[in-house]
């Protein structure tokens, strides 16, 4: 649940944390008597990210370089939840909601739509539990759910179906291995944008790289940069994505796409080292 409402692991685990110590400051009778610890601990970690949305905002306004949601890898248990016995389109639904692409439009929404949406839509806590949550009225929970569904619902209808998106990355990434700027540039959507996240920590690019002959530049010019990276086909809840390793093995980044109508439209590189430790 937090992951999905805040975008980061780190910041997944210190929103967990905050709700198990509440729950463990609780008096024991006060404890006994919640009936359901599982939609009090939902209820609560909702109001935590919360507030940690509302700070969020700031400290990625200052993020040096581009800010993106941290890539996980898809056999994570923060994209399965390891339920045993569960309907396979809710989990569909919960691994949707990890892609880089859809943590990308729930950034966009307010702290409250992300929420709600998050609680109701992917994890099916009532609106009533959510408003207790986020101090709305049940009404008004209901509008910030459905507010955040459409913008959901228009981004899932413009996203290939995941065979074609495998099968266009795929063509990208062996065009871009064999450096052929044709090729590459055949695969791209002419208004391609490729974001890059270093945190400051490591050399990206500052600023999005926009359109496709220079995304197509930029790409090609990275094994000058990084000599000896080899790049490993991974399943991310994107779809097909790469890892790159450097010459000595260690993790570099990791690389995944966004496919429209038949093209790229949109390349992520993340590079930051405290964004990859599930990687490692």
């Amino acid at each position: 649940m937090a992951y999905r409402m805040l975008g980061t692991v780190a910041d997944a685990e210190d929103a967990v944390q905050e709700t198990y110590a509440r729950w463990f400051r609780m008096p024991e009778d006060d404890r006994a008597a919640i009936r359901s610890p599982g939609a009090w601990l939902g209820r609560t970690v909702g109001r935590v990210c919360l507030d940690v949305l509302g700070s969020a905002r700031m400290r990625h306004e200052h993020y040096v370089g581009e800010w993106l949601p941290e890539p996980v890898p898809a056999h994570s248990d923060l994209v399965t939840g390891a339920r045993s016995g569960e309907d396979p389109l809710d989990v569909s639904v919960r691994n949707d909601a990890v892609s880089t692409a859809l943590l990308l439009v729930l950034e966009a929404l307010t702290p409250a739509e992300r929420v709600a949406f998050v609680l109701h839509d992917v994890f099916d806590l009532s609106f009533a539990e959510i408003a207790a949550a986020i101090g709305r009225s049940e009404a008004a929970t209901r509008q910030l759910a459905s507010s955040a569904r459409r913008h959901i619902r228009d981004r899932r209808a413009r996203m290939a179906s995941r065979e074609h998106h495998d099968a266009l990355v795929q063509a990208f990434a062996v065009a871009s291995l064999t450096g052929d700027y044709h090729a590459v540039v055949s695969v791209l959507a002419p208004d391609v944008v490729l974001h890059s996240d270093g945190g400051g920590v490591v050399s990206a690019a500052r600023r999005p790289v926009l359109g496709a002959d220079r995304v197509a530049r930029f790409l090609l010019g990275l094994p000058h940069l990084q000599p000896g990276t080899v790049l490993e086909p991974v399943a991310t809840p994107d779809g097909l994505g790469f890892l790159a390793r450097t010459a000595s093995g260690q993790v570099h980044s990791v690389w995944t796409a966004g496919v429209e109508g038949g093209r790229v439209t949109d390349v992520w590189i993340m590079v930051n080292p405290a964004k990859l430790t599930l990687w490692a």
